[in-house]
């Protein structure tokens, strides 16, 4: 498997996550044993739901901190002119301007413009730099983007 990679940004989120999840442990335990104390606990759907919160939250506390523990920092301020990991990139496709900030697949939120440096976008950006173009087939047919500014 391949080592999971950060912006220094995106590590301050997930640290920040992992905080707050940690955080929530014993407002949880309290609504088990509230749950426990009104008896019978096969038809207890408080129980049960406070289970599945904790259950949740510890799969997910997991989960944060084994890609802490494992991920690779990369420094955003050290490439250049070349689109590399954690650059923000802006594009024009045809008439309309974009903006892309490249990141890893656990930072990508393609909705606020971060996108995987491992999503066909993002691997058809790596290495490019300003006047370049690439055309990106989709199901509605290529696009074409042109780069315009990189930082």
């Amino acid at each position: 498997m391949d080592q999971p990679v950060l912006t220094a940004s995106g590590l301050q989120k997930l640290q920040t996550e992992l905080e707050e999840l940690k955080s929530r442990r014993g407002g949880i335990a309290e609504r088990l044993q509230r749950a426990k104390e009104l008896g019978d606990l096969s038809e207890n759907a408080e129980y049960q739901e406070a289970k599945d919160e904790q259950a949740f939250v510890e799969g997910r506390i997991m989960e944060l901190e084994e890609l802490l523990h494992s991920a690779k920092i990369v420094d955003s301020q050290t490439r250049g002119s070349t689109i590399t990991f954690g650059s923000t990139v802006k594009v024009q496709i045809d008439s309309i301007e974009k903006i892309f900030v490249l990141v890893g697949s656990n930072e990508a939120d393609p909705t606020i413009g971060k996108i995987s440096s491992d999503s066909p976008l993002g691997q058809a950006l790596l290495g490019k730099k300003v006047g370049d173009t690439l055309v990106l087939r989709v199901p509605r047919g290529p696009l074409t983007y042109t780069i315009t500014a990189v930082s």
